[in-house]
């Protein structure tokens, strides 16, 4: 009879601490462990560029649109964005999540802020055949820009999966035109930087040019002014629609996130206007930088 009364006790306890266990594990994803594996969004601009063009390793695009109350974006630019990432990879199932978020209540905003911020609402990343990327639609402008000089920041890439829209900044800049529209600022600014998550131009692996992932130029085409940028004359990756003069991602010696650009929305609202008469009122890709998507992994 003790022996059995011994054993219930432990039995109990064991039902005890597996329940504590399983309550304590738990997150609201319903992930067991509540460990997220973030590595694969941490890695420099470009340097999963072939895992976007390709099914290879994903064959799923998860995009997790977050944005400030009042700083979504145009539907017509998103399903814009949607047939250039179709157009241009092999993604075919691509899924697009809204998360509306309150402002931070910041005049501007730096880098290493926005990317405060993308950890902290961040809630996709890559998952078993799902590459995840994190668009963010701002309410304050880049604390780069400079007004006095006409230089505005409309986006930036700072990671391989992530990226910065400065919505308000699109919206005043759109008000200076009569004829271009949110839709079409936000569209070009999309591709654009989305072009460097692609890999454009000659971008990513900064210590190991000939790794087999990397977007290679198929021919000499980068701006030698304007790194990783194209010298093709109507491409989208045009050096002129930016500013910076940047190679990659990384960290500076003052631990400050960098940008591989920073688009110029001056410069693009002129090109813009200019290129009315062609058939997309949006720039694309053009030829060179189209070769070197092929060469690895796109369409």
């Amino acid at each position: 009879m003790k022996q059995f009364r011994f054993l219930s006790i432990i039995l109990v306890l064991g039902l005890l601490i597996s329940c504590s266990r399983n309550s304590n594990n738990d997150d609201d994803n319903g992930n067991e462990t509540g460990f997220v594996d973030k590595s694969g969004n941490l890695l420099g601009t470009g340097e999963s560029a072939n895992a976007i063009l390709s099914n290879t390793t994903f064959n799923k695009l998860l995009i997790e649109v977050a944005y400030v109350e009042n700083f979504r974006p145009t539907d017509a630019a998103m399903d814009n964005f949607i047939v250039f990432l179709e157009q241009h990879s092999f993604k075919t199932d691509i899924e697009v999540t809204y998360k509306e978020l309150s402002s931070p209540g910041e005049e501007t905003l730096t880098l290493n802020e926005i990317d405060d911020l993308e950890q902290e609402n961040r809630t996709a990343y890559n998952e078993d055949n799902t590459l995840a990327i994190y668009i963010y639609f701002t309410d304050a402008p880049s604390d780069e820009d400079n007004e006095d000089d006409d230089l505005v920041t409309l986006g930036a890439v700072y990671r391989n999966t992530s990226m910065v829209i400065y919505e308000r900044t699109i919206k005043q800049l759109s008000a200076r035109s009569n004829i271009i529209t949110d839709e079409d600022i936000e569209t070009a600014t999309l591709n654009h930087e989305f072009g460097h998550l692609f890999g454009l131009v000659n971008l990513g692996f900064e210590n190991d040019l000939n790794n087999p992932l990397k977007t290679n130029m198929v021919n000499p085409h980068e701006d030698p002014q304007a790194v990783s940028h194209c010298t093709t004359e109507g491409c989208l990756m045009r050096a002129e629609l930016s500013f910076t003069n940047k190679s990659g991602l990384s960290k500076s010696s003052t631990n400050e996130l960098e940008a591989s650009c920073k688009l110029d929305g001056v410069s693009l609202l002129k090109s813009l206007e200019s290129n009315l008469t062609s058939k997309s009122r949006a720039q694309d890709l053009g030829v060179e930088c189209v070769l070197d998507l092929q060469a690895n992994g796109g369409r």
